[in-house]
């Protein structure tokens, strides 16, 4: 007898559930069963949009549906998602947009669309509140949530719940999603990716340790290529081998790391799920075609940049008291040089101005840069923000000239008055579009979909 046929299921699309699992459901026949010894206690999910960016382009695009489709930008850019059909072909998150040309000659090339992800982003976020309180986002398209004690609620447990939420996530928004579902958010997390796209899998408590011990170390959330590799030359491949390992060598050879892969490695994972308690910070980068060093091009897009930060600061009514500058160089490696400030600011002069002295810094009239962002820290509510200054009341005049061109702004709905420097950013960027010489796009990152993290 097969041991299956004596566990309860739920069937992934009709809802019809029983006690002796069969191969297909007898109410529809359908063979999407959901069949585990733990269906009706597990409460820890792991939810995450199958390949966000590129499926919301085919959702919109019909045309696109049976096409390997990249979501990314420019020669030098890289790819910020695509389709599962391009992902067959080798592409990936990450690539230089040239490799994945290579692979996949015959893609789709798709510019992002950030505002667009964003809103249905938001859409889904606020679909899983309905479904619990807590819930933990991780990026735009992906989140923890706990359905402890939901069951009142919804007249569910959390199994049959989460199935309602993935037909009306594919009825009402129109894309698929994965589902994790465990008894913490480490196992929840690998849960998702085992059968993606439109998974649900479920581990449970009992079978962690068998799970998990066959398990290649680079499926621990957080070990990366570096660790894995000194792993490795140590003897431990497998998540197994860190199960049998001493608890006390792994601590003395690895630090915090050890302890962290000892009890992560028999999944053990206490956190809980935290909702996110506001917004961490606010920034914009952009990424261009080819490398730029000199001050009188970096600038006008620093500028651009910064208002672009104090723009959404100040929809978000939140001020920072750091500011960050981020440089990418031509060797791919990242630069950040930060500042904090005495009163938080939003505007968009002071921004700049910090920024400003921060990138001149960096530059040698040989440095090379990729990427240019700056943003803002350790936020606060606006009410605190830019106090007059005594000392410098230049400072002063440019920040009552700043808030007099939002009110212009927000009037007729554009930049009635922009500034100079601005000006000539726009201007370059038009005229280098045109020529194709050093053409400008946006590579944000998904957590920087709005560039509020």
């Amino acid at each position: 007898m097969d041991p299956k046929q004596s566990l309860p299921y739920l069937c992934r699309d009709c809802q019809h559930q029983g006690e002796k699992a069969p191969k297909r459901c007898p109410h529809c026949g359908s063979p999407r069963l959901l069949i585990h010894q733990d269906l009706t206690q597990l409460c820890i999910a792991h939810i995450d949009c199958d390949s966000f960016y590129a499926t919301i382009e085919k959702r919109d695009n019909p045309d696109l549906q049976d096409k390997p489709v990249i979501i990314g930008g420019g020669q030098r850019g890289v790819v910020a998602t695509c389709c599962y059909i391009a992902r067959i072909r080798g592409v990936r998150s990450a690539m230089p947009m040239f490799k994945a040309k290579a692979l996949c000659p015959d893609a789709i090339i798709v510019r992002p669309d950030m505002k667009k992800y964003s809103t249905v982003g938001k859409q889904i976020r606020q679909m899983m509140r309905e479904l619990t309180p807590l819930v933990e986002p991780l990026s735009i398209d992906e989140a923890f949530l706990d359905l402890s004690g939901t069951e009142r609620l919804h007249h569910a447990y959390p199994a049959q719940t989460l199935v309602k939420f993935t037909q009306r996530i594919e009825r009402e928004i129109g894309i698929t999603i994965s589902i994790g579902l465990s008894h913490n958010k480490f196992l929840a997390k690998i849960a998702s990716d085992l059968e993606k796209p439109r998974g649900f899998s479920l581990i449970g408590q009992r079978e962690t340790l068998d799970f998990l011990k066959d398990k290649p170390i680079s499926m621990i959330w957080g070990v990366g290529a570096v660790s894995q590799k000194k792993l490795a030359q140590d003897g431990f491949h497998t998540i197994g081998q860190l199960q049998n390992a001493d608890q006390t060598h792994l601590a003395k050879r690895y630090g915090t790391l050890g302890l962290r892969l000892f009890k992560l490695a028999k999944g053990d994972d206490t956190r809980p799920v935290t909702p996110p308690q506001g917004a961490k910070s606010i920034s914009s980068e952009t990424t261009f075609n080819r490398d730029l060093s000199l001050e009188e091009d970096l600038l006008p897009i620093l500028r651009r940049l910064s208002e672009t930060t104090a723009n959404r600061a100040k929809t978000a009514q939140l001020a920072g008291r750091t500011i960050t500058l981020k440089l990418k160089n031509a060797q791919f490696k990242s630069i950040t040089r930060s500042r904090s400030l005495p009163d938080p600011t939003r505007l968009a002069d002071r921004i700049y101005s910090i920024g400003k002295d921060m990138l001149l810094k960096e530059l040698n009239g040989k440095s090379q840069y990729r990427l240019i962002g700056i943003g803002i820290g350790e936020l606060c509510d606006a009410e605190q923000a830019d106090p007059p200054d005594l000392i410098d009341e230049r400072a002063t005049k440019r920040a009552k000239a700043e808030l007099a061109m939002d009110k212009l702004s927000e009037k007729f709905g554009a930049r009635t008055v922009e500034l100079g420097l601005t000006l000539k950013s726009k201007l370059d960027k038009k005229d280098k579009a045109t020529d194709k010489k050093s053409e400008i796009h946006s590579a944000q990152k998904p957590d920087q979909d709005s560039g509020i993290a």
